[in-house]
């Protein structure tokens, strides 16, 4: 073991949580946004501008946030064991929606085998043990293929094989990603900011899309959303984002401008992305939401999709540029 006390101030100590002050004027930030958000629905409601049906949604959203926000914020700021752990459980509850939604948990094996390897990255990651991480999709891919065989079950093996890699790959491994940053030491800004701004980016493309309107982006897809509300988060998500990103990593090679700006048109489009593979996955199924665990929300997959392809693309970019936790110690609990 490697659990020196600078690796067990990174994984357990809150002390810190505010040490940054990018992590200091996010939760300014969140918290003024929800204040204005009950402030505004209020007044509208007061002024007669709203439908009953509208400010009854809207209050539910804002229930459901002073709700979720604790949730993905407080581990964060809790230290990295905690978000580790946090972003296993999360994982674990999207696939459970995924199983129910497309029947995928009558496969007992399958689902077993997918939470053996979700338990398994969040252990990679907790180890800081990236060789391991990476290798876990294929090892997954070939347990699944290879012990599936053993039920001599032929007829729909494809589609019981090809759920569980891709519930794998969506909620374990691109999940696991944004766990993975908090073996960096600016993991608290970081993941902080990458949620904001991902959550932000749905906000921009529903307010441009309402107030500019024009042609479905998949209207067979997602029959909601417009090309104007794509571009507009785009624009708006890119800008945030960049800004953000310059300072967390001021003084790093990924603080220049010109990385910044291509880490917020990633957050955008995968942000995007993400939320659209989910939606295509409820019209495959017939279903409006996911679950039904979070008023005005539906599920906590239907809150989280965008996450799924912006953890891996953000991740990849800043480890391509400079690492991600290379300073850090690795093989915390394993040794090497």
């Amino acid at each position: 073991m490697t659990l020196d006390q600078a690796t067990l101030d990174r994984l357990f100590n809150w002390r810190t949580a505010l040490d940054h002050p990018v992590t200091k004027e996010l939760l300014v930030f969140v918290a003024a946004a929800l204040v204005a958000a009950i402030l505004t629905t209020v007044l509208l409601g007061r002024a007669g501008r709203l439908s009953a049906d509208l400010r009854k949604d809207l209050r539910e959203r804002i229930r459901s946030w002073l709700i979720l926000i604790p949730i993905m914020v407080i581990p964060v700021l809790a230290g990295a064991a905690w978000t580790i752990l946090g972003v296993g459980l999360l994982s674990l509850l999207c696939y459970r929606e995924f199983s129910l939604a497309t029947g995928l948990f009558r496969e007992k094996l399958v689902s077993v085998l997918v939470v053996l390897g979700i338990a398994a990255i969040t252990f990679a990651t907790f180890d800081n043990w990236y060789g391991f991480f990476v290798a876990l999709p294929s090892l997954t891919l070939c347990a699944l293929a290879a012990v599936v065989v053993g039920q001599d079950r032929p007829k729909g093996y494809i589609q019981r094989v090809g759920l569980g890699v891709f519930a794998f790959m969506l909620f374990g491994v691109g999940l696991g990603h944004l766990g993975f940053f908090a073996n960096d030491r600016l993991y608290r800004p970081v993941i902080l900011s990458l949620l904001v701004c991902v959550q932000m980016n749905d906000v921009f493309a529903y307010c441009v899309g309402k107030s500019v309107g024009g042609p479905k982006l998949a209207p067979h897809t997602s029959p909601n959303k417009t090309i104007s509300g794509a571009l507009g988060a785009l624009v708006l998500t890119t800008g945030l984002t960049s800004l953000l990103m310059h300072q967390v990593f001021a003084g790093t090679e990924v603080g220049a401008w010109g990385h910044c700006l291509a880490l917020g048109l990633l957050v955008s489009v995968a942000g995007q992305m993400g939320d659209l593979v989910v939606s295509s996955i409820k019209r495959d199924v017939g279903i409006k939401d996911m679950g039904a665990v979070l008023a005005g929300h539906g599920g906590v997959l239907d809150r989280f999709n965008s996450v799924l392809l912006m953890s891996p693309a953000v991740f990849h970019y800043v480890g391509y540029i400079q690492g991600v936790g290379l300073d850090q110690p690795r093989r915390i609990l394993t040794g090497g």
